[in-house]
Parts: structure tokens; sequence; C-alpha cells
């Protein structure tokens, strides 16, 4: 079994809570941070721009994707540009869609063609993965977001899909597949095995890389200690 150190695909950190955000950057393998504006609402970010410059000035040397949040293609151009302006290491979140159903793929080209670095998100399908592509500048950084975890949530298995999508990618050299909201953390080693670039991982999973490789004989003992001990707790008696 792979140690986590020897694995090629690159680990971000999803989150925004800053304290959490920071944990994670000081731990070598996370390679960059994103976050999107539902984690910023549950964080209880009010105010958009002050967050985002405190966190880029905190982290100036790793990649981070802040999210458009404009649903009106004009004015998400114009929020993405301002966005990108913040840092050299940003990447400008854009949805796959607006809420319209309105695909994005002309607003990712104007932003392409001006140089700006793109995280498009939301993807679920190899057909947005190739549209996306298509519109992608292929010598300017990128990441294509596919959702993963959420196919895997419809009955999917998103593996030989996020396989695809990697050969898909070929074609843009300088973008690179994230393997978006993953379940679990055997998830990390799925991304790996096909060669998808970059994985986000929640701060909950990431605690559980001290697992990686543990014996499960000892897993399995400490497991029933566990449930010996909640039942000593809970004082049952029978």
């Amino acid at each position: 079994m792979k140690k986590v150190e020897d694995l090629k695909v690159k680990i971000f950190a999803d989150g925004a809570d800053k304290a959490g955000m920071l944990e994670m950057y000081a731990k070598p393998f996370v390679k960059g941070l994103t976050t999107n504006p539902t984690l910023m609402r549950k964080a209880g970010i009010t105010d958009y721009k002050a967050f985002s410059l405190d966190i880029l000035k905190a982290i100036p040397d790793r990649p981070i994707s802040l999210e458009v949040f404009s649903d009106e293609f004009d004015d998400m151009e114009r929020q993405a540009l301002e966005i990108a302006s913040w840092g050299n290491n940003v990447y400008v979140k854009i949805p796959v869609m607006n809420t319209k159903r309105e695909t994005s793929y002309r607003l990712i080209e104007k932003l392409a063609a001006k140089k700006v670095k793109l995280n498009v998100t939301a993807l679920m399908t190899l057909t947005q993965v190739r549209d996306v592509v298509s519109a992608l500048d292929p010598d300017v950084p990128s990441y294509v977001s596919v959702f993963a975890g959420r196919v895997a949530d419809t009955g999917r298995d998103p593996l030989a899909m996020m396989a695809a999508a990697v050969e898909l990618l070929k074609v843009a050299p300088a973008s690179e597949l994230i393997w978006a909201s993953p379940r679990e953390l055997l998830n990390i080693f799925h991304a790996d095995s096909i060669g998808c670039q970059v994985i986000t991982v929640t701060n909950d999973l990431l605690k559980k890389l001290s697992l990686v490789g543990k014996s499960l004989d000892d897993y399995s003992l400490e497991t029933v200690k566990m449930f010996a001990d909640d039942a000593i707790g809970a004082g049952f008696k029978l």
C-alpha cells in the first residue's frame, strides 16, 4: 500500500474557516486550498473580499481558488477579473453553468483569453469536461473540477469517468483535473491510481490520514474497546 508521501496526486484542502485553512497550510502535503460560497456561509463569513484578502496575505505561495457568486455572466466576468487581481496564486472558480442552466463556456473562453487562471467547477459529465477543455487556453494554468463525490451519491461509480476525464485534459497541458467532493479517504488513492492531478479534501477527511496503513487487527480491537467503553459509560444493564 502506498504511503501518503509517495502519492503523485496533489491534495488541496477545502474549507473556509481561517484557523482550519492555516492548519492545513502548515502541512507540507497540502499543495493548495479551495473554498466556495457555501463553505464561507457555513463559516459565518459576511465580508467576502476582506476574508479573501486576509487569507491571501496569510497564504501567498500556494494556489487558492476563490469563486464568483453572480448568476449573470457579465457580472461574473467583472467579479472574476477583480478576484484574479488579488494575487498571482489566485484561481477564479467559475461554475460550469448558471442557475438558468445556461453554460459558462463563452465566459470561460473570454477569461482564458485574458490569461485568467480558472477553476471551472461543478462539472459532473464527460460532455461538460470536453466542452470546458475546448474553451480553455491550453497554455494558461487552470483546473477542471469534476464533482466525483456527487456523482457517486447518485449510485454511479465515478472512477471510469474520472479516468476518461484525465485523457480529455491531455490536449490542455497547462490544465489539471480535480477530483472534487470526495466521500472517503480512499478516494485520494483512487484519484492517484488514474493519474488525476488534484483532489480537494475537507479537513475532516484529512484528519483521517493518520489511519493510512494502520493494522486492521489493531483497528478491530480499538473498535471493540470503543463499543465496550460506551456500553459501560451508558450504564446499560440486562
